[in-house]
C-alpha cells in the first residue's frame, strides 16, 4: 500500500510538481493550499509524512505544525525560505522533524521523505525486540513506556514529538553513555540524513523544557561539554 503524503503549500505549481513526482513512486498524495485546509486534512487522516510550507494564508506553517503536534506525531517536514536559519530553527522548535529550503530539488525532497518513512517503518520490529528486553523504565519522577511510546513525569503524560521520544529512549536505555551530536544525528535521523547538528541541539532543548523541572539545571539529560549528551541514571 502506498505511503500517504500531505503537501500544504499555496504555490500550486510546486504542489503539482511534488504530487506528480511522489505519485510516480506509488505514494498517495493529498494537497492543501492554506493553513486551515492543511490542518483540517491532518485531523481527518493520519499521514506517513506532511510537507508543510512556512508561509501560508490564514494560518502559517508554524502554527499548523504546533496544532498538529497536539493530536499527532506524524512526521512533518517544513519548507522554508533559502538561507533563513530562523525559520529552520523555529520549525524544529514547533515540533517539525526536518526542514527543506526553497528552491529545492525534487530528488532531495524524495530522499528526505524516504529516509523518514524508512526510519519509522523500522520502529515496529525494534519495539517488539525492546518489549522482550524491557518494556518500561522508571528513573525518579520519569517513566517511559516503550510499548506505547509514552513518557510520564509523575502521573502526567508528556507530549513528545517522534524525534524527541527517539532521542530520549536512546539516551535512557543507554544510561551514562555520552553520545556526540553527530552520533545522535546518524542514529536517530539516519545515516542518510543531510541535516546538521543544530537539529540535535534544538531537540535536546525542547526535550529538557518538557521533562526537566529546571531545564537550565537538568537532572536527566546532561551535557558533556565538548563531547555530547547523556542520560544520568539517578
Amino acid at each position: 500500500m502506498g505511503k500517504k503524503v500531505l503537501v500544504v503549500d499555496d504555490e500550486k505549481l510546486i504542489v503539482k510538481g511534488i504530487r506528480f513526482s511522489l505519485e510516480q513512486d506509488g505514494m498517495e498524495v493529498d494537497s492543501a493550499f492554506d493553513g486551515e485546509e492543511g490542518l483540517a486534512a491532518a485531523r481527518k487522516k493520519e499521514y506517513d509524512i506532511v510537507l508543510l510550507d512556512v508561509m501560508l494564508p490564514k494560518i502559517n506553517g508554524f502554527e499548523v505544525c504546533q496544532q498538529i503536534r497536539e493530536f499527532s506525531d506524524m512526521p512533518i517536514i517544513m519548507l522554508t525560505a533559502k538561507g533563513d536559519d530562523m525559520d529552520k530553527i523555529l520549525g524544529l522548535e514547533y515540533g517539525a522533524d526536518d526542514y527543506i529550503t526553497k528552491p529545492f530539488n525534487i530528488l532531495e525532497v524524495k530522499a528526505r521523505i524516504k529516509a523518514i518513512i524508512r526510519r519509522n517503518d523500522k520502529k515496529i520490529p525494534e519495539s517488539e525486540q525492546a518489549r522482550k528486553e524491557k518494556s518500561a523504565a522508571e528513573f525518579g519522577d520519569l517513566r517511559i513506556d516503550r510499548e506505547s511510546r509514552r513518557v510520564y513525569i509523575r502521573t502526567k503524560e508528556i507530549n513528545l514529538t517522534t524525534k524527541e521520544y527517539d532521542v530520549l529512549e536512546l539516551l535512557v536505555f543507554h544510561p551514562n553513555k555520552v553520545y556526540s551530536r553527530e552520533k545522535l544525528l546518524s542514529t536517530v535521523w539516519g545515516y542518510d540524513y543531510p541535516g546538521d547538528v543544530r537539529t540535535v541541539d534544538v531537540h535536546i532543548r525542547r526535550l529538557r523544557e518538557k521533562i526537566e523541572e529546571n531545564p537550565s539545571d537538568p537532572k536527566f539529560v546532561h551535557t558533556k561539554w565538548g563531547v555530547g549528551y547523556y542520560f544520568q541514571n539517578l
